[in-house]
């Protein structure tokens, strides 16, 4: 275990605000890295897809940078302009 993943785990055992910040956080770059490799998949840049979703390239940013406040909305409207689809899943 790297010594990042020790201080993490140590943390998140005494700091129960860092760890439901810590997981929370994680989740949403976890979602943004997501949507920057669909992307990327679909062979087009940010400024690309930006015309696609009529919208800046700095919009595309955010959204791949700062998952955590993204609607649902865009959230559908960026997938379909890459020909995916979201699903939800609670569990």
């Amino acid at each position: 275990m790297s010594d990042l993943k020790k201080y993490i785990s140590k943390r998140k055992i005494t700091d129960p605000e860092f760890a439901e910040n810590y997981d929370i956080g994680y989740q949403n770059f976890k979602v943004g890295v997501l949507l920057k490799q669909l992307r990327q998949e679909a062979g087009l840049t940010q400024e690309e897809l930006a015309g696609k979703l009529k919208t800046k390239k700095s919009v595309i940013s955010r959204i791949e940078n700062h998952a955590e406040d993204i609607r649902l909305s865009t959230l559908r409207r960026y997938a379909k302009s890459l020909g995916r689809r979201i699903k939800i899943e609670v569990i």
